[in-house]
């Protein structure tokens, strides 16, 4: 079957929301902002805070340092990763990436991403910085709804509309309004809107332009109310979300046995067959050992070990950086106490941790003997 463009960037969304931003983040992260606590709520979405208020504040004052505090009890760290830039072919972050949140005179409150070959963990770090140069495509000051509680009901009015009158209201926010202004539409396509309008062109950021994918996902019928933000789900529906748990524990698994109907599940911690006498694992054991096949319940607790069904889903949580939900995965699937046997999906999880002794080694400023 061939697949459209609008098909594969629908294929594309879809994938990053049921792994982009897990359920237990956002009510994590929530639950701490909600508290007043905002370096734990940042902590639970996985962004790393790298500014010290203390030192703005003697810097650049009191009244700044305060400012600031403020925006930062309102930041939804969930929400800034849901709204973050990404790219294909599995939506993660996009990398090396430096992001102006809010700018306070010449200081900048950023998001950054580390390069690619550092990106394990999927982790967004926030830093104050001194007049940098904001990127003019991804850019989030003047869109505030994407990343702070407070505005998130913005996001219909902000990002729904007709598009060129939308783009034009927008222009007339951002201070382009009198000037001839770009619009963005994908790699090499540019329009221009007042095109004899006097002075030097005005490019529009994606945030200004993009349609949220989350609309498209509900008018396609791929995405569910509880599977949205909750802050996405209240602005575009009216409507609160009430976020998923990662899956749902299984207590055991059917296998075909020689002719009959097997069980095989999670028992003290490991996964076991259920039909079968310890006496007759313990002999179909040992003909495994000297190189024997073994009966089909045995077999299928090998096959969850080594290359398991649910594997694309273990990879795609670690590629997003969500560890925990894989290893929850893992868990269900055999149990807490099991020991990995070689294979996929031993691989896998073994890559995860060397690539996230990288991203340490990046945080560290060792960068140079990786």
């Amino acid at each position: 079957m061939h697949l459209t463009a609008n098909d594969s960037r629908l294929a594309f969304w879809s994938h990053v929301r049921e792994f982009a931003v897990p359920a237990s983040m956002i009510e994590s992260a929530t639950a701490r902002r909600l508290a007043g606590d905002w370096s734990a709520a940042c902590a639970a979405a996985r962004v790393d805070v790298d500014l010290n208020l203390r030192a703005v504040s003697r810097v650049h004052g009191s009244h700044v340092a305060s400012t600031i505090r403020a925006d930062l009890r309102h930041l939804a760290p969930d929400l800034l990763r849901w709204h973050f830039p990404r790219i294909s072919p599995d939506g993660l972050l996009r990398p090396g990436l430096t992001v102006s949140l809010a700018r306070y005179g010449e200081l900048h409150l950023v998001a950054r991403t580390p390069p690619a070959w550092a990106s394990a963990g999927q982790r967004i770090s926030l830093a104050l910085l001194d007049s940098p140069r904001p990127d003019r495509r991804f850019r989030l000051d003047q869109h505030r709804h994407l990343w702070d509680a407070r505005r998130a009901s913005e996001l219909r009015e902000r990002s729904c509309g007709d598009p060129p009158e939308r783009w034009q209201g927008e222009a007339a926010l951002l201070g382009g309004a009198d000037r001839p202004v770009v619009v963005r539409l994908g790699h090499r396509r540019r329009i221009v809107l007042n095109p004899d309008a006097p002075g030097k062109p005005f490019q529009l950021p994606d945030a200004s332009i993009w349609v949220p994918p989350d609309v498209e996902l509900l008018r396609a019928g791929l995405i569910d109310a509880d599977r949205l933000h909750p802050l996405v789900a209240s602005a575009l529906l009216g409507t609160s979300a009430v976020a998923r748990s990662p899956g749902t524990p299984r207590d055991s698994r059917l296998v075909q046995c020689r002719g009959s109907t097997h069980r095989i599940g999670v028992v003290d911690g490991v996964l076991v067959p259920l039909d079968h006498s310890p006496d007759e694992i313990r002999r179909e054991e040992l003909l495994v050992a000297l190189g024997g096949n073994g009966v089909p319940c045995l077999q299928a607790i090998d096959a969850a070990h080594r290359h398991p069904a649910s594997l694309v889903d273990v990879r795609a949580r670690l590629d997003h950086g969500d560890t925990a939900g894989a290893l929850a995965v893992v868990e269900d699937l055999l149990g807490p106490d099991a020991l990995l046997r070689d294979g996929e999906l031993r691989d896998e999880l073994e890559t995860a941790a060397r690539r996230k002794v990288l991203h340490g080694l990046y945080r560290a400023g060792l960068a140079a003997f990786c």
